[in-house]
């Protein structure tokens, strides 16, 4: 183990064992460089170890005697026996050496080491000695650790030498282990450690991390902390190099604060800020090293103080006097205008509190707005011909009870105003006497009298008002003179208990006009039947007489207070009622027997009376059932009673409406059916045509074709009609229009005939026809060849007036289509040419 004594940071002790007595070996290192010395051991300097050792010796040999303890501690103070003493610690080293019982001594002789920092480095320099009691001829020695072998080497002999320059801010220390080996690179001392110290030089300057802003609020006390600054320096805290010291420059406001040298906190000197006067202040801060001699290395920064505000001045009126003017009609708790102040202080310290003359504090008052000036308010209406001029004062203070010094302006406020108010006229609308009008009206009654509405003109002009309701429903009149309200027909409690509607007053002719709300109750009257209100009621076929089956209870729709009474309408053999006059009554057995079997149902008619002016009494049929019952009367088993469904009158009148209107629904389908056909007989004026083109519903076979078509119909209609003559034997207008052949390129001629004329109506009734054939004879007609090169042959949308189309090919098509070609015009000599 080392045996190490530090007394000072650049001094180191170290102990040697050498030719068999003690020496002490010094090493002193200041910035200079290193430099050792000797001296002799003194008796004393080894008497504290000895004093141990026999101490732990006293400890194992406790059998000795007190006398010997003393004989060895006595002899331990003479130079004699310390040399016995080193010879028996030589013989406990050796038998440290042991492998199992002992760990082995170190033999290492040194201390810590110092370098100063930023000391040029072009050459290694020594800075100690590596050092062991050991006696070893050749030595050799190795380190390890940080820096080891770079920033410091050691040679055979042990000094230790640093090759580079040493920053301690960046590294403070270096922490190594020595370890020396013999001529034959045998391990002879085991690894030591050792420690080098890099010492400080002042070599930083302060700095301040940043610049300061703070507050402080105006007429703070003497010695008010303001802001503390701190500036950073990194040389070594510890020495004089890192202690700073603060202190307020020349080129910053000094009069009103200052700074602690030591801990940098800024305080108020002065009891008299005024934000008003000077609202910011900067201070310039230097911080000096080496505690503030002239040597120090400095910086300077700058703090910002800005001075708050607080309530130390009185809001003042910006004038002695307020002229103001406002109309009659001015809405109440509306702006009349705005009093005006100036106060120094920050609008957040501006809390004005205003007072209206008592004689006017009614009628007008002043709340703040959000300058935290005077708004001027109407608190009661204006009238011009009452009053058309008011004039008050008002005074403004403000709560300055915590302020320890008067306010600054305390002799130059102006803190009362007159106010003067200059009233105009308006023509303005009617007034009524009271804001919301309430009457009684009895339900059931016309009431003629049922209260008035009053209202007047309030300008001097006074004229003449009429009145009028504005809801046209309105179940009440208004007289448009005098405003006597009057019922228009009869009101029923229970289907509106309360009527609301406005009434409007209008000067004459076509004035300024007002509204007013009127409500109007209706009273209760006892005009509603009284209602039976029960459960089910069954009766046991073992029931006895006298037997409660049931309770009977009512109702009421009016809204008086009833006393309802129970009675039997008509006298019953097998039941009775027994009314106990709390609106309640039982129903008895009075005589039985009752069965399952008997096919009878049972009803009593229970009469009820409410008992109100007038009396109002109804009869209500009661069902009761027959059941059988267990013991206990509960029913196992009853007999099915028939109810008869009741059907309220306005259900009665739905139901023939409903019916009434599918009646009206049929009716007029039957006409239009019947309309349908008087028209489709009108049209038969030829029957035996009509049938044909109706049921002829297949694709002509040409000429050839004539079971199921007379063709000679066409043809006669295409001659002169003779086959369709009427009984009178007069000629008529043939069916078809005749197509002739154009001659010599004319335009050829045709009449329009019967037949024409009923195809036009069957077209009609075919397009608008609903209820007809959908696919009849004459829509295939129609577009009967719609792939030939031809085009269609139908004459349906022919013109009556001819054509100019050539129908000549028509006699290339053969004998099938001669009759066709006739009808077109084609002479017979041409076509028979052909065949």
């Amino acid at each position: 183990m080392n045996q190490e004594t530090t007394t000072k940071p650049a001094e180191s002790e170290q102990v040697n064992k050498a030719g068999g007595s003690w020496r002490l070996k010094l090493w002193r290192t200041d910035v200079m460089g290193v430099t050792d010395g000797t001296r002799a051991a003194e008796p004393g300097d080894i008497l504290g170890p000895v004093w141990k050792f026999f101490t732990i010796m006293a400890l194992l040999q406790l059998w000795t005697t007190a006398g010997l303890m003393a004989s060895i501690v006595a002899s331990a103070i003479s130079p004699a026996i310390s040399q016995d003493l080193l010879h028996v610690k030589s013989e406990i080293v050796k038998k440290e050496s042991h492998p199992v019982l002992f760990r082995q001594k170190r033999e290492w002789i040194w201390n810590s080491l110092y370098v100063e920092e930023e000391k040029p480095a072009p050459i290694p320099y020594k800075i100690g000695q590596l050092n062991s009691s050991r006696q070893v001829e050749v030595k050799k020695f190795k380190i390890e650790g940080e820096g080891a072998n770079s920033i410091f080497t050691v040679d055979h002999k042990g000094d230790l030498f640093i090759s580079k320059s040493l920053d301690r801010e960046e590294k403070k220390l270096y922490r190594l282990t020595a370890r020396m080996y013999d001529g034959n690179n045998k391990l002879v001392e085991d690894s030591g450690d050792f420690v080098v110290h890099v010492t400080d030089i002042n070599d930083n300057r302060p700095v301040f991390p940043r610049m300061y802003n703070s507050c402080i609020m105006e007429r703070s006390t003497i010695g008010t902390e303001v802001i503390n600054v701190r500036a950073t320096d990194a040389d070594d805290p510890t020495t004089a190099n890192g202690e700073l010291r603060y202190s307020l420059t020349q080129d910053g406001d000094i009069s009103a604060f200052e700074i602690d040298s030591i801990s940098g906190m800024i305080s108020c000197k002065i009891n008299t800020l005024d934000r008003e006067a000077k609202s910011q202040y900067v201070v310039v801060v230097k911080a000096q090293d080496m505690r503030g001699m002239d040597s120090g290395s400095t910086c300077t920064t700058s703090v910002t103080i800005n001075v708050t505000d607080i309530n130390d001045n009185i809001a003042s009126f910006t004038r002695p006097t307020f002229e103001l003017q406002v109309a009659e009609d001015h809405k109440l708790n509306q702006q009349i205008g705005s009093l005006t102040l100036e106060d120094r202080d920050e609008p957040q310290n501006k809390k004005p509190i205003f007072t209206v003359q008592k004689e006017n504090s009614q009628m007008f008052f002043v709340e703040l707005n959000n300058n935290s000036d005077g708004n001027l308010m109407l608190k009661q209406a204006l009238d011009y011909e009452t009053n058309n001029r008011y004039t008050f004062i008002v005074q403004v203070q403000e709560n300055l009870q915590n302020l320890r010094f008067p306010a600054d302006n305390e002799g130059s406020a102006v803190t009362s105003a007159r106010v003067n108010i200059k009233v105009l006229d308006v023509d303005e609308p009617p007034v009524f006497s009271q804001p919301i009008y309430s009457f009684m009206v009895v339900e059931e009654q016309l009431v003629s009298n049922i209260g008035k509405i009053t209202a007047k003109d309030p300008d001097r002009a006074n004229k003449s008002l009429r009145y009028s309701i504005l809801d046209k429903d309105c179940p009440f009149t208004i007289n448009p003179i005098t405003g006597q309200l009057a019922t228009s027909r009869t009101l029923d409690r229970e289907l509106e208990a309360t009527h609301m509607f406005q009434v409007k007053a209008q000067e004459e002719p076509n004035g300024l006009e007002a509204f007013v709300n009127v409500s109007i109750n209706v009273q209760d009257v006892n005009d509603n039947k009284p209602e039976l209100a029960v459960d089910e009621i069954f009766v046991c076929e073992n029931d006895a007489a006298k037997t409660v089956i049931g309770t009977l209870q009512a109702t009421d729709e009016d809204d008086l207070p009833a006393s309802f009474s129970f009675s039997l309408a008509n006298p019953s053999s097998n039941f009775s009622i027994k009314d106990y006059g709390n609106n309640a009554a039982d129903v008895l057995v009075k005589q039985g027997p009752f069965s399952l079997d008997d096919p009878r149902d049972y009803s009593v008619d229970v009469s009820i009376s409410d008992g109100g002016r007038p009396v109002q009494t109804s009869v209500t049929k009661l069902a009761i059932k027959v059941c059988r019952c267990d013991a206990r009367r509960i029913p196992t088993k009853c007999k099915t009673v028939a109810q008869k469904m009741g059907v309220s009158v306005h259900v009665l009148i739905a139901i023939l409406l409903c019916i009434l209107t599918i009646l009206v629904i049929v009716i007029l389908f039957v006409m239009k059916k019947r309309y349908q056909k008087d028209s489709l007989a009108n049209m038969k004026n030829s029957g035996e045509i009509h049938e044909q083109l109706v049921t002829y519903d297949e694709e002509g076979g040409g000429e050839m074709d004539t079971n199921g078509y007379d063709v000679s119909i066409l043809t006669s209609a295409c001659n002169d009609g003779s086959l369709l003559r009427h009984g009178d034997h007069h000629p008529h207008p043939s069916l078809y229009a005749m197509v002739q052949k154009p001659h010599h390129h004319t335009q050829p001629t045709a009449c329009k005939g019967d037949m024409a004329a009923m195809i036009e109506v069957k077209k009609d009734e075919a397009d608008h026809d609903r209820d007809g054939f959908p696919y009849d004879t004459l829509h295939i007609y129609g577009y009967e060849g719609p792939e030939s090169i031809a085009g269609s042959l139908s004459s349906l949308g022919s013109s009556s007036t001819g054509s100019n189309l050539d129908y000549d090919f028509l006699s290339n098509w053969g004998p099938r289509f001669r009759t066709l070609a006739e009808l077109y015009g084609v002479d017979g000599p041409d076509y028979y040419q052909q065949y």
